[in-house]
């Protein structure tokens, strides 16, 4: 069975759909969970589902350097077909990337190549644009600007605020980040030359009412 090492920062949100995803559906198994910080939630979530967990805190490290090399070494001792960043607030360096290359995927809170970095709801109700979304992306040196797998649609209501804009996006990133890890995983989509080919068996998830 394939597998994967997911890395996060805190609650853990994400991470519940994909370790729920694979309990399920048995598409891959989480060989860990690794967190930068001691107090993430997200360990908890992990542990009580039987998973193996670690912490790696990046305060102890002088440089970002250091600390991506120590969380490779980390990351290999498990050998996982996929790293998946489920809330890893952690801008990752160019050599970690290059590691992991065709084999890193994060979700991002807006229809990229839209909205890339932080405070992603807020730039679209700024900008006024009639939808908005998430992608699952695989990740490369530039931010948020990897090949995409996979995205979800929501229209921007009247009266919408970045909290309920927010909370709408991430009931689908539930949806939409599980079954991309699966379908990467299983090759039912697949990664050649910066190109993603393949379908994904389930239809765009949107909520646009």
């Amino acid at each position: 069975m394939p597998s994967i090492v997911a890395l996060i920062s805190g609650r853990g949100s994400n991470l519940a759909a994909i370790l729920d995803y694979a309990k399920y559906t048995g598409a891959y198994k989480t060989a860990a969970v690794i967190s930068n910080r001691p107090g993430a939630e997200g360990l908890k979530l992990a542990e009580s589902q039987g998973v193996h967990t670690e912490v790696l805190d990046h305060t102890v490290f002088a440089s970002r350097d250091e600390f991506d090399k120590a969380l490779k070494q980390r990351i290999d001792a498990h050998a996982p077909d996929l790293v998946v960043l489920a809330g890893f607030m952690r801008v990752l360096t160019p050599a970690f990337v290059k590691a992991f290359e065709g084999r890193l995927v994060n979700i991002h809170p807006s229809l990229l190549p839209s909205f890339p970095g932080l405070k992603t709801h807020q730039q679209a109700l700024e900008a006024g644009v009639r939808v908005h979304g998430a992608t699952v992306h695989l990740v490369t040196a530039e931010l948020d600007h990897g090949p995409i797998l996979d995205q979800a649609v929501v229209r921007v209501r009247e009266g919408d605020t970045a909290e309920t804009l927010a909370a709408r996006v991430l009931a689908l990133e539930h949806q939409i980040y599980p079954r991309a890890i699966a379908a990467l995983l299983h090759q039912t989509i697949r990664q050649t030359d910066g190109q993603v080919h393949g379908a994904l068996a389930a239809p765009l998830a949107y909520d646009i009412e």
